[in-house]
């Protein structure tokens, strides 16, 4: 571990709007951490059209770190200005392209392909070696297209599916974090028919005592509120309008049980995946988000963890964000998002729970229709990125800060 943070950033489907979300980026992040990006060179050489707000060059590296940089790949040295025209103080990054062969001509802006899908994946790929080696202290990915992916030959749902794969991680869960609401996702991207149809207490109950876990060990706490939503309205109102609240009642009371008696922290027969943070508590200084108080506004109390529910999703969100709850599981995709979203739709930053590493990444997508364009607010990113600084920082038991106000974007 450096005593800088160190940032992987995998640049994602070079079409979309990543490269320049990180050449805007890149002057603030510097200021946080070193950084190593990985992706396609043609990137950034796609951005020739509209005002460019920076300036930016990619400089041979003269002598590529070979611990970095495997055979076949390419290193560059990022170096971006302030001004379009490359006037003033810069700020850098070291570059590493897997797919050198695949140029600017091979691509085209704002339209997904073949070649930009296996850039994404490429670099995904070598990032995630990256960080899993030590390299760097922590993973931000800007957003693939899986379409593009697929007509690459890799057929995969998402960059969550692909790193639990390379890292053998046995379970893993989608999180997203903000100031305001931390939620957690049962499921992710399958029809609500599936969802219900799939429903199990015991899947259930494991996603609930992973949860927990995962937030006992990143918030340094054993005092957690987990509450679990419920999938019909007004909690099925004793059976009225539905009687899955009876399934989700009997999660709730299988994962109690699993974490009662000696050793609260401990949830007996619930998987704990892999974790780069320590049960300790978190280092003096430390704060999730800066700013917002680490423990429960209302109910941190000292009292030890406890799980509430199944409730109404309809209300369960706002008394989260009162206080009441540290961690709201979601049963599926949109349950969760759309509060977050309506909530913080540029704070919420997407975190992988499980991953022997911290990987985040900006809630959003490629943005194929406004590529090129320079309109892309690049909030979200900075945010995944200040995020991974301080987890980062957890992890190490340093307190290392990163702020972002996106007033000053």
């Amino acid at each position: 571990m450096s005593v800088r943070p160190r940032l992987a950033i995998s640049l994602g489907d070079p079409c979309g709007i990543g490269s320049e979300l990180l050449l805007r980026s890149l002057p603030r992040l510097h200021a946080w951490a070193d950084l190593i990006v990985v992706g396609a060179k043609a990137g950034p050489g796609l951005l020739v059209q509209g005002t460019p707000p920076v300036g930016w060059r990619l400089d041979p590296e003269p002598v590529p770190p070979s611990n970095l940089c495997p055979s076949g790949a390419e290193a560059f040295r990022l170096r971006v200005f302030p001004h379009a025209a490359g006037r003033g103080p810069g700020a850098e990054a070291l570059w590493l392209d897997p797919t050198p062969g695949i140029q600017a001509q091979d691509l085209a802006l704002g339209e997904p392909s073949a070649a930009s899908g296996r850039c994404a994946f490429e670099a995904a790929r070598l990032a995630a070696q990256l960080v899993l080696a030590g390299h760097a202290d922590a993973l931000v990915t800007l957003p693939l297209s899986k379409a593009a992916c697929h007509l690459a030959g890799h057929d995969i749902p998402g960059h969550t599916e692909l790193l639990r794969e390379w890292s053998g991680a046995p379970i893993t869960r989608m999180a997203f974090l903000s100031p305001s609401l931390c939620v957690v996702l049962h499921t992710v991207h399958q029809s609500l028919r599936s969802v219900i149809e799939g429903l199990e207490a015991g899947a259930v109950a494991e996603t609930l005592g992973f949860a927990a876990g995962q937030f006992m060990q990143i918030l340094g706490r054993q005092d957690l509120r987990v509450a679990l939503c419920a999938l019909n309205p007004h909690a099925g109102e004793r059976g009225a309008f539905g009687d899955e609240e009876g399934l989700l009642e009997e999660a709730r009371r299988r994962v109690e049980t699993a974490f009662s008696g000696p050793g609260t922290s401990a949830g007996h027969g619930i998987a704990q995946g892999l974790s780069p943070f320590g049960t300790g508590p978190a280092p003096e200084g430390w704060e999730l988000f800066p700013g917002v108080p680490i423990r429960s506004r209302a109910t941190g109390d000292g009292s030890g963890l406890r799980f509430f529910g199944p409730l109404p999703a309809d209300s369960v969100f706002h008394r989260a964000v009162q206080g009441e709850f540290d961690v709201v599981v979601a049963l599926y995709h949109d349950q969760g998002l759309i509060p977050l979203k309506t909530l913080e739709p540029t704070r919420a930053v997407n975190v992988t729970l499980g991953l022997p590493f911290i990987r985040t990444s900006p809630d959003h997508g490629t943005a194929f229709d406004k590529a090129g364009l320079w309109v892309a607010d690049p909030a979200n990113f900075q945010e995944a990125c200040a995020l991974a600084v301080r987890l980062a920082g957890r992890a190490a038991h340093q307190p290392w800060r990163a702020e972002v106000d996106p007033r000053a974007i």
